[in-house]
């Protein structure tokens, strides 16, 4: 397996300049999904070129979806609605939106649409989706709640139906998209702890931007069905979760970094990580052309991260050189994304020597006398990014499998190199 050992600056770094972060592979996911359902030619700017988005187009195409790529933009065929079942199976790999919003469009396509993924997929629990499925009148017969999937799909009722909100916002994303082509309006109302809401609301924001009628008064959200997306041309903005590392970088250094083209007033619920920095003791500014970050002495904080959950490992990561205690509440759900992530991190922080106690729903982080360690990442993305921080300070810090990146970010370590210390 490939390894990375991490060239480390130490503290009091320079100013590291402007880095670049790629297309919100969130959003990208979601105009996908929603220009293939509506009426026309649509084209998406600025796309995510990550492993995620390249997955959601593989399977759209297995749809029969026409779509054009160019350098860039992502031309979309839309089918109105009417989709017809691919003739093979979809592999998702350890995409988990592309299973859970394939699986949405598959409720609407004519036969049978078979959903599968890799072994950690295949763990990660589907059930919320399918039973919310189930109650639009989709048939689908699953491994005891789990991938993969056999859908059997052609249209779906209208209604009032219920769907766990506790698991993973991805089930209440993916039935809202389909929404509009029901038989009649929808009402959903969720239940449970709701997790990563922010996330609830930029698909909102995406169906909005694309002709949807959709209402919502606290945990219900009402869909009208004669209102069906309208095609459009739709830019997407940079990755706020993929900013978070280069804003950590300088958090633990003391360091300055501006990353360019990002808006503090963006929807995605990770820019939010700004204010937590603001809190242990960074300097953040906010201009037209990005945002800059000048680290400082941190100290730890307590924070309940249940609406930016995808930012705990970058957290997790910077706790370690505060002051303090850290403690991270209310992400519970963390247990089932591409690794268990709360378990992960507190293994490999721990590895480095940190004091770290690991809660049901999160973790308490103090830091200790910290030294080099190999960092197992398990095939996760953010795990192996957020570690990359931590070498920055501590020497000897080798990183398993770091090229998994490409899920989310392929170009991380080229941007990397620009805050990384001399050979």
């Amino acid at each position: 397996m490939d390894v990375r050992t991490i060239r480390t600056v130490g503290m009091n770094a320079p100013d590291f300049g402007v880095v670049t972060v790629p297309a919100s592979k969130s959003y990208t996911n979601r105009a996908l999904i929603i220009s293939t359902l509506a009426d026309g030619v649509s084209r998406i700017r600025n796309s995510s070129t990550a492993d995620d988005s390249r997955l959601m187009i593989d399977g759209l195409r297995k749809f029969g979806i026409v779509t054009e790529e160019t350098e860039n933009e992502i031309v979309i065929h839309g089918t109105g609605g009417k989709i017809n079942s691919p003739e093979t199976e979809i592999y998702v790999g350890n995409g988990g939106t592309t299973m859970r919003f394939l699986a949405g469009l598959a409720a609407l396509a004519n036969g049978v649409t078979v959903l599968t993924g890799d072994n950690r997929m295949n763990e990660r629990p589907i059930s919320g989706l399918t039973k919310a499925l189930n109650q639009l009148g989709v048939d689908i017969e699953s491994n005891n709640g789990y991938p993969p999937l056999n859908i059997y799909g052609g249209k779906i009722k209208g209604g009032a139906i219920n769907i766990e909100a506790n698991v993973s916002s991805q089930f209440i994303s993916s039935v809202l998209m389909i929404a509009p082509y029901a038989e009649s309006d929808i009402t959903l109302k969720l239940t449970g702890k709701v997790y990563s809401k922010p996330y609830i609301e930029m698909t909102l924001d995406v169906m909005r931007a694309f002709g949807a009628e959709v209402q919502q008064d606290e945990n219900h959200y009402f869909v009208k069905s004669v209102n069906p997306y309208k095609s459009r041309t739709y830019t997407i903005e940079n990755d706020a979760s993929s900013a978070s590392y280069f804003f950590g970088a300088a958090a633990t250094t003391g360091g300055k970094i501006k990353v360019a083209n990002l808006s503090s007033n963006s929807k995605q619920a990770d820019i939010k990580f700004l204010d937590v920095l603001k809190k242990m003791g960074c300097e953040v500014i906010s201009e037209p052309d990005g945002i800059t970050v000048i680290g400082n002495k941190l100290i730890g904080v307590d924070v309940d991260m249940s609406d930016m959950s995808d930012v705990v490992p970058t957290l997790a990561v910077v706790a370690v050189f505060a002051e303090g205690k850290t403690t991270i509440r209310n992400v519970a759900h963390l247990r089932y994304k591409e690794s268990d992530r709360l378990n992960a991190l507190a293994t490999e922080l721990r590895k480095l020597g940190a004091q770290v106690i690991e809660l049901d729903d999160g973790l308490e982080i103090t830091s200790g006398k910290l030294s080099g360690s190999e960092i197992e990442t398990y095939n996760d993305h953010r795990i192996v990014m957020s570690f990359a921080i931590a070498g920055l300070r501590v020497p000897n810090i080798s990183i398993l499998n770091p090229a998994c990146v490409k899920k989310s970010f392929p170009d991380f370590w080229e941007e990397w190199e620009k805050v990384e210390g001399s050979r």
